[in-house]
């Protein structure tokens, strides 16, 4: 059946998890949500970077102010200045009319900058003092316009490795990465996605007037040990489609769909990063003596939860205690069929 998913864990209504990993960056939200020190969230795509700053800002002294977002890669070059600062009328050809930027419509409340690894570099100087000075000038316009904006940043690129490159200014990203927290792909934290699913059946159920009461087990198997690329808004989307398709009250999701996905991984690059993680897992294992959990274990060391390394030994086919002969398990070969995610231990 069904079950309720109210846990005091959960910030707001859009936020749902308990996994060590996903608890860890919601204690890192009520500390830092009281300060208003610039904050960069990294990670994958459809990790739900943009709802953990709504979350920063709504804990904030801010909360009464607006919330301003801006997608940095879903604006053309030559109009994201103006969408950051404004224009006068007549700046350039089109500007009808003075504009407001997302800075002045964000003041006295948090500017939430999506994407910033595409920000063009010709930009990132003139951002970068509005960070620092908290001030700026519109397009076609010399007055100084003065702002009091929070900023939290967010992106899905390596920002250090876009330093290297040349791609991405230094002093902009020490500037930006005063605060920086990491969210974990949903493929860390298995334990989340059963609560995951049933937040977002009710979500479409009510959305839908499409009444569902059940998940069967099996179904619940598939999708908790599924890697799902596409992170949290691959599963939402999946559970919309699996919604609007169920014929009854029973949930009934094409699972093939899942096993297509997985068939498209090249088979030898997914082979040889396994063959990497088990290798490296298995050698810090040796060294902390195979103690997994504890102070200096092989969780701590790999900076993983122990749940988490002990489902990533099982699927390695490594033994959660020191075997007779070091790596003389093979790797366990891929089992299509929803036989193949049931076999795993759903305890973890």
């Amino acid at each position: 059946m069904l079950e309720s998913t109210v846990t005091p864990h959960r910030v707001e209504d859009d936020i749902v998890g308990h996994s060590p990993a996903f608890l860890n960056v919601l204690n890192q939200v009520r500390i830092i949500a009281k300060s208003d020190s610039v904050t960069l969230i990294q990670g994958e795509t459809g990790t739900g970077k943009e709802v953990i700053a709504r979350a920063i800002h709504n804990q904030s002294l801010r909360s009464g102010g607006p919330f301003v977002k801006l997608n940095c890669a879903a604006i053309p070059s030559a109009l994201l200045e103006s969408e950051l600062f404004g224009h006068e009328r007549g700046a350039f050809t089109g500007a009808v009319a003075q504009t407001m930027g997302r800075f002045q419509q964000a003041d006295n409340g948090t500017l939430f900058l999506d994407e910033i690894g595409d920000l063009p570099l010709e930009l990132q100087p003139k951002l970068l003092r509005t960070l620092q000075e908290q001030e700026f000038e519109r397009l076609g316009c010399g007055r100084t316009i003065r702002v009091n904006v929070r900023i939290v940043a967010a992106t899905n690129q390596d920002l250090a490795q876009l330093v290297s490159a040349r791609q991405f200014r230094a002093d902009l990203y020490y500037r930006l990465n005063v605060i920086p927290i990491f969210l974990p792909p949903l493929r860390e934290r298995p334990d989340d996605i059963p609560r995951l699913v049933e937040h977002f059946v009710r979500k479409y159920t009510a959305r839908l007037n499409k009444p569902i009461d059940t998940i069967p087990d099996e179904v619940m198997e598939v999708l908790k040990f599924h890697d799902w690329p596409g992170n949290i808004r691959e599963l939402q989307n999946f559970i919309e489609r699996a919604v609007v398709l169920s014929p009854g009250p029973v949930l009934r999701p094409t699972l093939t769909e899942l096993r297509h996905i997985t068939k498209q991984t090249t088979a030898t690059a997914a082979q040889t990063f396994a063959e990497a993680s088990r290798d490296h897992i298995l050698e810090v294992l040796e060294q902390s003596r195979w103690m997994i959990g504890g102070r200096d274990g092989a969780a701590e060391r790999l900076g993983l939860p122990r749940t988490t390394l002990i489902y990533k030994m099982r699927k390695l086919g490594i033994e959660t205690r020191r075997p007779l002969r070091r790596r003389s398990m093979p790797i366990k070969p891929a089992v299509t069929g929803t036989g193949a995610y049931a076999a795993l231990d759903a305890t973890v």
